[in-house]
């Protein structure tokens, strides 16, 4: 009976010292989200959090992700080119060369569709391929894996932003999209034209802005609106200054690129791509999704007398059949004093976006 008790005894002190599961709690990340823009929805199985983007942002940034830890995410969206890429193609680890420009990323959580054809219906989906990529960073999600839980630090990052001492992709893909939607693009001078032409409250540091807006600038912006001018607004316009469709912008008559046709396999799609942002525009060249413009005026050109026509041009090309508005010298030049309005100086400088 002596012996029975004292064993008793013993379970009880044992399980008494045993600690419990050491757990980690996270904390909320706030996002920085202009007053004029509309509220983001984050997806509540990815919720935002300082560790998740913290994370995020070290991963954008990380060789590892690919073959031969020569190339990040960064490699082909530099911040201070809108993290879009300032080759017509970007090359892959093993000097490959992709087809279509690499698109500018910021103000992603506003986006229902991802690559130039859509073929990502959301941002953690979209994150996955370019990893795997043969002509990209060419390597297998799990020898990603792999080699960032070989560093202990990683796994630490990982413990502390989901609760995990296992991850896999999915981990990754989320830990980056957290970040990428804390790339919020809404300071420009165009913001405050916007705000004032529609009669919103401007800030003193605004107010200021306002008054270094020229005359030329606010004729462009005028132009841009106008339907017997540039006539640019049914395709971009809001502070997000994108509407989100897929267009056939009269680049070609026939096409080497179907586009959204090849995801959605409906002839209708042929040609057509996603409409980007005009945000940051005079930083990210070169333009379309092959990139064939190498600068502004050739972009303002097309639009203006070099439109073909096709099947599945857009309805809204409305002077389509007289190849573009047919924009005159000084209005060309006007339309172009509006675009640089977009350009984004805080955003592309922001310390919080820069590698860690």
């Amino acid at each position: 009976m002596k012996s029975v008790f004292l064993l008793f005894i013993g379970i009880i002190i044992f399980l008494s010292c045993k600690k419990e599961k050491v757990g980690h709690q996270t904390t909320p990340y706030v996002l920085e989200i202009p007053s004029h823009f509309p509220s983001m929805i984050i997806p509540e199985d990815n919720p935002m959090t300082v560790e998740g983007v913290a994370l995020g942002r070290r991963l954008f940034y990380e060789k590892m992700l690919s073959g031969d830890n020569s190339m990040s995410c960064a490699s082909c969206h530099s911040p201070s080119a809108a993290f879009s890429d300032t080759a017509q193609f970007s090359t892959g680890i093993d000097k490959q060369k992709g087809t279509r420009n690499s698109m500018a990323l910021f103000n992603l959580g506003w986006q229902n569709y991802f690559f130039w054809d859509g073929r990502s219906a959301t941002l953690e989906e979209q994150i996955l391929q370019p990893v795997p990529n043969p002509i990209e960073m060419h390597q297998s999600w799990k020898d990603a894996v792999s080699k960032l839980s070989a560093d202990i630090s990683y796994k630490n990052d990982f413990f502390f932003a989901f609760n995990t001492k296992e991850f896999d992709s999915t981990h990754v893909s989320k830990a980056i999209a957290q970040f990428l939607r804390t790339l919020i693009s809404g300071s420009s001078k165009y913001d405050v034209m916007y705000k004032h032409s529609n009669n919103m409250t401007l800030s003193t540091s605004e107010n200021i802005t306002l008054q270094t807006v020229t005359p030329e600038e606010w004729a462009g912006y005028d132009l841009f609106k106008s339907l017997n001018g540039a006539d640019c607004f049914h395709c971009h316009n809001g502070p997000l200054m994108q509407v989100e469709k897929f267009s056939n912008n009269g680049l070609d008559a026939s096409f080497t690129d179907i586009g959204r046709g090849a995801i959605t396999n409906n002839s209708n799609d042929n040609g057509k791509f996603k409409v980007p942002s005009l945000r940051n525009i005079a930083l990210s060249a070169p333009y379309m999704h092959d990139g064939r413009f190498q600068n502004l005026d050739q972009v303002i050109n097309h639009y203006s007398n070099g439109v073909q026509q096709s099947a599945t041009i857009d309805p809204k090309m409305e002077f389509a059949f007289q190849g573009g508005v047919q924009l005159d010298t000084q209005q060309k030049s006007l339309l172009k004093a509006f675009l640089i309005t977009l350009t984004d100086y805080e955003f592309i400088n922001n310390p919080k976006f820069k590698a860690p």
